[in-house]
Formats: structure tokens, C-alpha cells, sequence
């Protein structure tokens, strides 16, 4: 969905724990600011669950591959692993969940008649379902 959402932002970045499959979404504005979501979520994480990000695999999107990322990976002892290049069945459950979240969100839309540049609002509340 290429619309901006009434924040502004135009993307969405999703992190899945592997071993629960709960995914948390964050709006951005610039692939840029991956960065800032991912601080954001270890935050979470380490404070609300008290656990800590062992891993974390990418599809070798350069907003993962930054030297600020490696940084921050190395500092907190996060391995990164990134896929194989072209091999989408090694990061199949991101890809389905994105699938899942814009699927759920064209349904919601149409059944409510709602207008294109609410599409990010009901991207957020189809994570509810």
C-alpha cells in the first residue's frame, strides 16, 4: 500500500519473536528509522518482559545493514543473521505475517467503506484480531 497514513508514515516495520510469533508493527516515515523502531522494541522487550534480543534475522535490507545497526548489535551481543539473497522460504514467516496484516486490513477497509488514507490506522487494529 503506497499511501501515507494520517501520521505520515508510509511504511511499516514488523519484529516476530520466533518462539511466540507475536509480532510488534511500527509506522515509519523513512526506512531510516528502523533503527530508532528497533531500539524501541528491544526497550519493550527488556523492560516489559524481562528478556533480552538474542538474534535478529533480515532480508538484508539496507536499513538493517547500517554501521549505527552493527554498533548496536555488537554492543548488546545480538547476532545478526541474514538471509540468502533470492531464498524468501528462509524469512516465509515475516513475509506470510505481512501478507496476513495488508490481507486483513483491504478486508477491514472494503467491509467498511473506509477512506485510502486510513489504511495505516487499520493496519494497527487489524494486529488486534
Amino acid at each position: 500500500m503506497n499511501v501515507k497514513a494520517r501520521s505520515g508514515a508510509t511504511y511499516f516495520i514488523i519484529f516476530i519473536d520466533d518462539f511466540t510469533r507475536f509480532g510488534y508493527v511500527y509506522l515509519i516515515s523513512h526506512k531510516f528509522e528502523a533503527l530508532e523502531c528497533f531500539k524501541r522494541y528491544m526497550n519493550e522487550v527488556e523492560n516489559q518482559l524481562d528478556k533480552s534480543i538474542k538474534a535478529l534475522r533480515t532480508d538484508r535490507g539496507r536499513e538493517y545493514l547500517s554501521k549505527q545497526f552493527e554498533e548496536l548489535c555488537t554492543e548488546k551481543g545480538i547476532v545478526t543473521q541474514l538471509t540468502t539473497p533470492y531464498t524468501p522460504q528462509q524469512n516465509s514467516v515475516a513475509k506470510r505475517r505481512n501478507k496476513t496484516l495488508l490481507d486483513m486490513t483491504r478486508s477491514m477497509m472494503a467491509q467498511a467503506n473506509l477512506s485510502i488514507h486510513l489504511c495505516r490506522d487499520a493496519l494497527l487494529m487489524s494486529l488486534r484480531f
